[in-house]
Protein backbone atom coordinates (compact mmCIF):
# COMPACT_ATOMS: atom_id res chain seq x y z
CA UNK A 1 0.00 0.00 0.00
CA UNK A 2 1.10 3.23 -1.02
CA UNK A 3 0.80 6.33 1.02
CA UNK A 4 0.01 10.24 -0.39
CA UNK A 5 0.81 13.69 0.83
CA UNK A 6 -3.08 14.88 1.89
CA UNK A 7 -2.78 17.86 -0.57
CA UNK A 8 0.32 20.09 0.98
CA UNK A 9 -0.76 18.74 4.37
CA UNK A 10 2.16 17.07 6.13
CA UNK A 11 0.13 14.44 6.98
CA UNK A 12 0.14 10.95 4.66
CA UNK A 13 -2.77 9.11 4.28
CA UNK A 14 -3.04 5.18 2.80
CA UNK A 15 -4.01 5.59 -0.98
CA UNK A 16 -7.15 3.22 0.18
CA UNK A 17 -8.81 4.23 3.33
CA UNK A 18 -12.35 2.28 5.34
CA UNK A 19 -15.36 4.09 5.82
CA UNK A 20 -18.32 3.30 8.09
CA UNK A 21 -21.03 4.92 6.08
CA UNK A 22 -24.36 2.71 5.35
CA UNK A 23 -22.43 0.13 7.26
CA UNK A 24 -21.17 0.87 10.52
CA UNK A 25 -24.18 0.22 13.11
CA UNK A 26 -26.75 -0.80 10.35
CA UNK A 27 -25.23 -3.81 8.57
CA UNK A 28 -22.06 -4.71 10.61
CA UNK A 29 -21.57 -5.17 14.86
CA UNK A 30 -18.79 -4.87 16.68
CA UNK A 31 -17.30 -7.92 15.63
CA UNK A 32 -17.62 -7.26 12.04
CA UNK A 33 -16.45 -3.91 12.38
CA UNK A 34 -13.11 -5.13 14.14
CA UNK A 35 -12.39 -8.05 11.80
CA UNK A 36 -12.88 -6.23 8.96
CA UNK A 37 -10.75 -2.81 10.41
CA UNK A 38 -8.16 -5.31 11.12
CA UNK A 39 -7.98 -7.16 7.73
CA UNK A 40 -7.69 -3.46 5.77
CA UNK A 41 -5.16 -2.21 8.21
CA UNK A 42 -2.97 -5.39 7.88
CA UNK A 43 -3.09 -4.50 4.39
CA UNK A 44 -1.65 -0.97 4.61
CA UNK A 45 -4.42 0.80 5.23
CA UNK A 46 -3.62 3.69 7.84
CA UNK A 47 -6.63 6.02 7.26
CA UNK A 48 -10.39 5.06 8.73
CA UNK A 49 -12.91 7.77 8.11
CA UNK A 50 -16.49 8.41 9.95
CA UNK A 51 -19.04 10.96 10.89
CA UNK A 52 -21.28 12.04 13.87
CA UNK A 53 -24.43 11.56 11.38
CA UNK A 54 -23.64 7.83 10.61
CA UNK A 55 -25.89 5.52 12.13
CA UNK A 56 -26.54 8.34 14.66
CA UNK A 57 -23.64 8.29 16.56
CA UNK A 58 -23.40 4.38 16.72
CA UNK A 59 -20.76 4.54 13.39
CA UNK A 60 -18.14 6.09 16.06
CA UNK A 61 -18.93 3.97 18.77
CA UNK A 62 -18.03 0.75 17.08
CA UNK A 63 -14.96 2.20 15.57
CA UNK A 64 -13.94 3.68 19.06
CA UNK A 65 -14.21 0.29 20.46
CA UNK A 66 -12.42 -1.44 17.92
CA UNK A 67 -9.74 1.31 17.44
CA UNK A 68 -8.88 0.45 20.72
CA UNK A 69 -7.06 -2.57 19.40
CA UNK A 70 -4.20 0.09 17.90
CA UNK A 71 -1.64 2.51 18.52
CA UNK A 72 -3.08 5.70 18.18
CA UNK A 73 0.09 7.02 15.65
CA UNK A 74 -0.69 4.10 13.25
CA UNK A 75 -3.78 5.35 12.25
CA UNK A 76 -5.40 8.66 10.84
CA UNK A 77 -9.50 9.18 12.30
CA UNK A 78 -11.38 11.21 10.91
CA UNK A 79 -15.11 12.59 11.66
CA UNK A 80 -17.65 14.76 9.68
CA UNK A 81 -19.48 17.34 12.06
CA UNK A 82 -22.80 18.75 10.88
CA UNK A 83 -25.92 16.49 11.25
CA UNK A 84 -25.84 16.13 15.35
CA UNK A 85 -29.36 15.22 16.42
CA UNK A 86 -33.04 16.79 16.37
CA UNK A 87 -32.31 19.84 18.48
CA UNK A 88 -32.52 22.87 17.71
CA UNK A 89 -28.46 23.49 17.87
CA UNK A 90 -27.54 20.23 17.16
CA UNK A 91 -27.04 20.60 13.28
CA UNK A 92 -25.13 23.19 11.30
CA UNK A 93 -21.90 25.21 11.74
CA UNK A 94 -22.48 27.14 14.26
CA UNK A 95 -19.65 27.67 16.86
CA UNK A 96 -22.10 25.90 19.46
CA UNK A 97 -22.55 23.05 16.96
CA UNK A 98 -18.98 23.09 16.14
CA UNK A 99 -17.44 22.61 19.25
CA UNK A 100 -19.75 20.38 20.94
CA UNK A 101 -20.17 17.85 17.86
CA UNK A 102 -16.14 17.62 17.96
CA UNK A 103 -16.24 16.92 21.72
CA UNK A 104 -19.18 14.28 21.59
CA UNK A 105 -17.60 12.80 18.43
CA UNK A 106 -14.05 12.35 20.47
CA UNK A 107 -16.18 10.90 23.37
CA UNK A 108 -17.84 8.15 21.66
CA UNK A 109 -14.82 7.42 19.54
CA UNK A 110 -12.72 6.86 22.59
CA UNK A 111 -9.87 9.74 21.57
CA UNK A 112 -8.13 12.73 22.92
CA UNK A 113 -7.97 14.27 19.14
CA UNK A 114 -9.11 13.07 15.94
CA UNK A 115 -6.68 14.02 12.76
CA UNK A 116 -9.31 14.89 10.35
CA UNK A 117 -12.38 16.84 10.88
CA UNK A 118 -14.84 17.85 8.19
CA UNK A 119 -17.78 20.24 7.89
CA UNK A 120 -19.94 17.85 6.44
CA UNK A 121 -22.18 20.39 4.46
CA UNK A 122 -22.15 24.06 3.71
CA UNK A 123 -24.89 25.63 6.67
CA UNK A 124 -26.27 28.74 4.51
CA UNK A 125 -27.49 30.09 8.55
CA UNK A 126 -24.41 31.01 9.81
CA UNK A 127 -21.68 33.19 8.48
CA UNK A 128 -18.95 31.73 7.07
CA UNK A 129 -16.28 34.08 9.27
CA UNK A 130 -17.99 32.24 12.13
CA UNK A 131 -17.31 28.58 10.89
CA UNK A 132 -13.66 29.32 10.10
CA UNK A 133 -13.32 30.56 13.09
CA UNK A 134 -14.61 27.87 15.10
CA UNK A 135 -12.70 25.57 13.06
CA UNK A 136 -9.27 27.65 13.99
CA UNK A 137 -10.35 27.44 17.75
CA UNK A 138 -10.23 23.36 17.49
CA UNK A 139 -7.08 22.94 15.64
CA UNK A 140 -5.28 25.67 17.62
CA UNK A 141 -6.79 23.91 20.90
CA UNK A 142 -5.68 20.51 19.75
CA UNK A 143 -9.17 18.76 19.51
CA UNK A 144 -8.39 17.83 15.97
CA UNK A 145 -4.95 18.46 13.74
CA UNK A 146 -6.63 19.63 10.28
CA UNK A 147 -9.74 21.13 8.93
CA UNK A 148 -11.75 20.60 5.61
CA UNK A 149 -14.83 20.42 3.82
CA UNK A 150 -17.08 17.73 2.23
CA UNK A 151 -19.46 18.60 -0.70
CA UNK A 152 -18.86 22.34 -0.61
CA UNK A 153 -19.31 24.03 -4.01
CA UNK A 154 -15.95 25.52 -5.34
CA UNK A 155 -17.16 28.93 -4.30
CA UNK A 156 -17.78 28.07 -1.18
CA UNK A 157 -14.27 26.42 -0.63
CA UNK A 158 -12.46 29.94 -1.91
CA UNK A 159 -14.69 32.24 0.66
CA UNK A 160 -13.72 30.08 3.38
CA UNK A 161 -9.78 30.72 2.50
CA UNK A 162 -9.97 34.17 1.95
CA UNK A 163 -11.68 34.70 5.09
CA UNK A 164 -8.88 32.23 7.11
CA UNK A 165 -6.85 34.62 5.23
CA UNK A 166 -8.33 37.97 6.55
CA UNK A 167 -8.55 36.56 10.24
CA UNK A 168 -5.31 34.75 10.86
CA UNK A 169 -6.97 32.02 11.27
CA UNK A 170 -6.07 28.15 9.91
CA UNK A 171 -7.93 27.13 6.92
CA UNK A 172 -9.40 24.37 5.81
CA UNK A 173 -6.89 21.94 3.65
CA UNK A 174 -8.96 19.22 2.15
CA UNK A 175 -12.20 18.21 0.70
CA UNK A 176 -14.78 14.77 0.89
CA UNK A 177 -16.51 14.95 -2.65
CA UNK A 178 -18.24 12.56 -4.15
CA UNK A 179 -16.11 11.14 -7.13
CA UNK A 180 -16.47 8.39 -9.59
CA UNK A 181 -16.78 7.17 -13.56
CA UNK A 182 -20.77 8.94 -13.39
CA UNK A 183 -19.78 11.41 -10.63
CA UNK A 184 -16.81 13.75 -11.55
CA UNK A 185 -18.41 16.86 -13.22
CA UNK A 186 -17.98 19.31 -10.04
CA UNK A 187 -14.23 18.06 -8.79
CA UNK A 188 -12.67 17.86 -12.25
CA UNK A 189 -14.45 21.30 -13.10
CA UNK A 190 -14.68 23.24 -10.38
CA UNK A 191 -12.55 21.66 -7.65
CA UNK A 192 -9.56 20.88 -9.07
CA UNK A 193 -8.31 24.82 -10.13
CA UNK A 194 -9.03 25.26 -6.03
CA UNK A 195 -6.44 21.89 -5.24
CA UNK A 196 -3.91 23.84 -7.19
CA UNK A 197 -4.43 26.88 -5.67
CA UNK A 198 -4.41 26.09 -2.37
CA UNK A 199 -2.84 23.04 -2.51
CA UNK A 200 -5.84 21.00 -0.82
CA UNK A 201 -6.08 17.58 -0.64
CA UNK A 202 -8.85 14.89 -1.20
CA UNK A 203 -10.31 12.13 0.30
CA UNK A 204 -13.11 11.46 -1.90
CA UNK A 205 -16.27 8.56 -1.53
CA UNK A 206 -17.99 6.58 -3.27
CA UNK A 207 -15.58 5.40 -5.76
CA UNK A 208 -17.94 2.50 -6.83
CA UNK A 209 -21.20 4.52 -7.30
CA UNK A 210 -23.18 3.08 -4.50
CA UNK A 211 -22.65 -0.22 -6.31
CA UNK A 212 -23.44 0.39 -9.75
CA UNK A 213 -20.13 0.35 -10.86
CA UNK A 214 -19.39 -3.48 -9.42
CA UNK A 215 -22.17 -4.80 -11.82
CA UNK A 216 -24.38 -6.07 -9.18
CA UNK A 217 -27.07 -4.26 -10.74
CA UNK A 218 -27.28 -5.30 -13.89
CA UNK A 219 -29.54 -7.77 -14.00
CA UNK A 220 -31.80 -5.89 -11.80
CA UNK A 221 -31.75 -4.75 -8.40
CA UNK A 222 -31.31 -7.67 -5.82
CA UNK A 223 -33.64 -7.89 -2.54
CA UNK A 224 -31.58 -7.39 0.69
CA UNK A 225 -29.85 -4.75 -1.37
CA UNK A 226 -29.32 -1.19 0.03
CA UNK A 227 -30.33 -0.23 -3.20
CA UNK A 228 -33.77 -2.12 -2.83
CA UNK A 229 -35.41 0.21 -0.34
CA UNK A 230 -33.48 3.79 -1.52
CA UNK A 231 -35.29 5.71 -4.14
CA UNK A 232 -32.79 7.91 -4.13
CA UNK A 233 -29.63 5.54 -5.26
CA UNK A 234 -33.00 3.16 -7.62
CA UNK A 235 -32.85 6.76 -9.74
CA UNK A 236 -28.85 6.37 -10.46
CA UNK A 237 -29.43 2.82 -11.94
CA UNK A 238 -30.34 4.02 -15.60
CA UNK A 239 -30.45 1.85 -18.58
CA UNK A 240 -27.43 4.42 -20.36
CA UNK A 241 -25.49 3.63 -17.12
CA UNK A 242 -25.84 -0.15 -16.75
CA UNK A 243 -25.08 -0.17 -20.53
CA UNK A 244 -21.84 1.86 -19.71
CA UNK A 245 -20.91 -0.32 -16.92
CA UNK A 246 -21.28 -3.53 -19.09
CA UNK A 247 -18.85 -2.05 -21.27
CA UNK A 248 -16.75 -1.13 -19.01
CA UNK A 249 -16.39 -4.60 -17.50
CA UNK A 250 -14.97 -5.76 -20.74
CA UNK A 251 -12.24 -3.14 -20.30
CA UNK A 252 -11.38 -4.60 -16.66
CA UNK A 253 -11.22 -8.35 -17.96
CA UNK A 254 -8.91 -6.80 -20.61
CA UNK A 255 -6.30 -5.51 -17.98
CA UNK A 256 -6.88 -8.42 -15.53
CA UNK A 257 -9.14 -7.08 -12.98
CA UNK A 258 -12.45 -6.79 -11.96
CA UNK A 259 -14.90 -4.07 -12.70
CA UNK A 260 -15.02 -2.94 -9.28
CA UNK A 261 -11.08 -2.54 -9.25
CA UNK A 262 -10.78 -0.73 -12.21
CA UNK A 263 -13.56 1.58 -11.11
CA UNK A 264 -10.88 2.22 -7.58
CA UNK A 265 -8.05 2.31 -9.58
CA UNK A 266 -9.08 5.24 -12.46
CA UNK A 267 -10.19 7.11 -9.31
CA UNK A 268 -6.52 6.18 -8.00
CA UNK A 269 -5.07 7.45 -11.44
CA UNK A 270 -6.24 11.37 -10.68
CA UNK A 271 -3.50 13.19 -9.25
CA UNK A 272 -5.91 15.47 -7.41
CA UNK A 273 -7.01 12.29 -5.30
CA UNK A 274 -5.16 11.62 -2.44
CA UNK A 275 -7.01 8.62 -0.65
CA UNK A 276 -10.11 6.55 -1.79
CA UNK A 277 -12.21 5.71 0.88
CA UNK A 278 -13.88 2.41 0.64
CA UNK A 279 -16.74 0.44 2.17
CA UNK A 280 -17.88 -2.75 2.68
CA UNK A 281 -19.65 -5.76 4.30
CA UNK A 282 -17.73 -8.48 3.60
CA UNK A 283 -14.49 -9.90 3.90
CA UNK A 284 -14.20 -10.47 0.46
CA UNK A 285 -15.83 -7.45 -0.99
CA UNK A 286 -12.98 -5.79 1.03
CA UNK A 287 -10.33 -7.92 -0.11
CA UNK A 288 -11.06 -7.54 -3.91
CA UNK A 289 -11.17 -3.77 -3.56
CA UNK A 290 -7.73 -3.56 -1.85
CA UNK A 291 -6.08 -5.27 -4.70
CA UNK A 292 -7.41 -2.16 -6.63
CA UNK A 293 -4.21 -0.38 -6.99
CA UNK A 294 -2.07 -3.36 -8.78
CA UNK A 295 -4.51 -1.84 -12.04
CA UNK A 296 -3.16 1.29 -11.89
CA UNK A 297 -0.07 1.27 -13.85
CA UNK A 298 -2.17 -1.11 -16.30
CA UNK A 299 -4.24 1.98 -17.07
CA UNK A 300 -2.28 3.90 -20.06
CA UNK A 301 -3.57 6.13 -22.27
CA UNK A 302 -4.74 3.68 -24.82
CA UNK A 303 -7.17 2.34 -21.85
CA UNK A 304 -7.70 5.77 -20.45
CA UNK A 305 -9.32 6.93 -23.67
CA UNK A 306 -11.12 3.53 -24.33
CA UNK A 307 -12.97 4.49 -21.07
CA UNK A 308 -13.80 8.11 -21.93
CA UNK A 309 -15.40 6.75 -24.80
CA UNK A 310 -17.38 4.58 -23.07
CA UNK A 311 -17.89 7.39 -20.38
CA UNK A 312 -18.75 9.90 -22.69
CA UNK A 313 -19.01 12.79 -19.57
CA UNK A 314 -15.10 14.53 -19.40
CA UNK A 315 -15.89 17.94 -17.88
CA UNK A 316 -14.65 20.83 -19.41
CA UNK A 317 -12.63 23.50 -17.38
CA UNK A 318 -14.32 26.43 -16.34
Amino acid sequence: MEYRRLGRAGIKLSELSFGSWLTFGSQLDLDDVRSLMRQAFDAGVNFFDNAEAYADGKAEELMGEALRDYRREDVVVSTKIYWGGKGANDTGLSWKHLQEGVRGALRRLQLDYIDLVFCHRPDPDTPIDETVRAMDCIVRGGQAFYWGTSEWSGEQIAEAHRVARELHCIPPVMEQPQYNMFTRDKAEREFVPLYDAYGMGTTIWSPLASGILTGKYNDGIPDGTRLANQTWLQERVTPERLAMVKKLAGVASDVGGTLAQLAIAWCLKRDFVSTVILGATTSEQLAENLAAPALVEKLDIDVLTAIERILQNKPERG
